[in-house]
């Protein structure tokens, strides 16, 4: 059985920069394969808390690591003009030699949105932009030119060079999990489907609406790696597992976060036996929100105990 990939989301919400750095350089050492940020002009509820800006940052942790992959989950598509990520994504993929990992969304914070001054709209109107760019670095990662007309983006005879370290091209991560407009740009353009926490509860309905997606336009929805996020509470015994498990619910027991619905608090073989489940379900791919914001102790046991097993 292929093994299952395993990333560490670490949110920068109130981390310096060389607290991220040791973290992303501890899941080198370790062989985690891949280290995730989050894009918000702000961390979401806490305007006040720092929180670097997410391409600078992965740009930043790619230069000084050597086998790391990196990337958002997701990037904001409200954020960047689309010509411009497909030069900044190419660019930063030939930095890092091909360890960029790309994910888009539709934007999830509308007061960042209001208080920058930045254009929201409606579900339809943000998947709509969604939609037209991922077709444009589609374009761009596939020829090198980019000419598009569409309801939001006008592109000209616009070239991309050089084009990717990657090959075909960075995977493209579309995260997200709405029937009427998320899942059918998933079955059109992604690489990688990212399901968020909160839809935690509802995986095997969402699976197999996009099985469905897929079947519409002719694509093998096996030509989609299924990616989760979860948060984990790994305990390095059952002695401990009461102290690990009331930090988690103190940091992530929010509706949002599906604690009890990912089923990652445990000891490591309780961990190991619930990832087993999920690669049964599908999924090639988890990123592990930690209990601990990515503590040595936790990416250490992570590495010993449950990496081997999967």
């Amino acid at each position: 059985m292929t093994a299952l990939d395993i990333g560490v989301y670490v949110p920068q919400l109130g981390l310096s920069y060389q607290q991220i750095l040791h973290r992303a350089r501890r899941c080198e050492q370790l062989g985690i394969g891949s280290l995730w940020l989050y894009d918000h002009l702000y961390g979401p509820g806490f305007p006040d808390l720092p929180s670097l800006e997410a391409w600078t940052l992965a740009t930043a942790l790619l230069g000084s690591t050597e086998r790391l992959r990196v990337g958002h989950l997701v990037l904001c598509n409200q954020f960047r003009d689309p010509v411009v990520l497909a030069k900044m994504a190419t660019t930063l993929d030939h930095i890092s030699s091909g360890r960029l990992q790309l994910g888009l969304g539709s934007g999830s914070i509308e007061d960042e949105h209001r208080r920058a001054g930045l254009p929201w709209g409606t579900p339809g109107q943000r998947s709509a932009r969604l939609g037209e760019t991922l077709e444009i670095l589609t374009q761009a990662f596939s020829t090198g030119t980019v000419d598009f007309e569409g309801e939001h983006y006008t592109v000209r005879d616009m070239p991309i060079a050089p084009g990717c370290a990657q090959r075909p091209h960075p995977p493209i991560i579309v995260g997200g999990v709405g029937e009427k407009y998320t899942l059918p740009l998933v079955a059109r353009y992604a690489d990688v489907w990212n399901v968020p926490t909160y839809a935690l509860g509802d995986l095997e309905h969402k699976v197999a609406v996009l099985r469905s997606r897929c079947a519409e336009i002719g694509r093998d929805p096996d030509s989609i790696m299924l990616s989760v996020e979860v948060v984990m509470a790994l305990a390095p015994d059952e002695a401990t597992l009461p102290k690990v498990r009331a930090l988690a619910e103190k940091r992530f027991g929010g509706p949002g976060f599906g604690l009890q619905e990912g089923g990652l608090v445990g000891t490591a073989a309780m961990v190991v036996e619930r990832l087993q489940e999920l690669r049964a379900l599908g999924f090639g791919q988890v990123v592990l929100f930690t209990h601990d914001r990515a503590a040595d102790e936790t990416l250490e046991l992570l590495a010993a105990e449950v990496l081997p097993h999967i």
